[in-house]
């Protein structure tokens, strides 16, 4: 396993559309565990998508399982994902590995329901709600070619500088 170097807006490979994964084979299980440890490399990281790491595909990972009283569905591997159901809305704070100086107030659905094929290439519907339904909206806008600066309340009141991270092990 690999640590993959995060791209950063305003890199426009991060506004392109990713293409649908034709096959789940060895080479695209061996990414996805790259792609889940530089997620779990970097602060506070509760998902990442492909394009983040240059790659053009509709993968991401979502794990929102380390944060305390939050219902989820553990680590979650979303290939080709598409929302099938989505239910109310509500603002909340969102930031970004490839945003990583700022956070914002996104609206969001609060319920959504999924489908996609998980890492062996079976097909797999979840419902997921609150924090975790957030983070997979995240990243499938990443697969749209969007980031969370595009869907921002407000440009003038709703962008935030974010405080200092330190890395693990600091």
């Amino acid at each position: 396993m690999a640590l993959l170097p995060i791209i950063r807006y305003p890199d426009d490979r991060l506004k392109a559309p990713s293409k649908p994964v034709e096959k789940v084979d060895e080479a695209l299980v061996a990414f996805i565990a790259d792609l889940e440890q530089t997620m779990r490399a970097g602060p506070g990281g509760v998902g990442i998508a492909a394009p983040q790491v240059g790659r053009a595909i509709r993968v991401a990972i979502v794990d929102v399982s380390s944060r305390p009283y939050t219902k989820n569905n553990g680590r979650v591997v979303l290939i080709n994902p598409e929302i099938t159901r989505w239910d109310g809305f509500a603002v909340g704070r969102e930031g970004c590995m490839s945003v990583p100086d700022y956070t914002g107030n996104v609206i969001r659905a609060e319920r959504i329901a999924l489908e996609c094929l998980d890492e062996s290439g079976a097909r797999r519907s979840y419902e997921m709600e609150g924090f975790e339904a957030r983070a997979a909206q995240h990243e499938i806008d990443h697969l749209d070619g969007l980031l969370f600066l595009d869907r921002l309340v407000s440009r003038s009141g709703d962008l935030f500088r974010r405080k200092a991270y330190r890395k693990k092990g600091e």
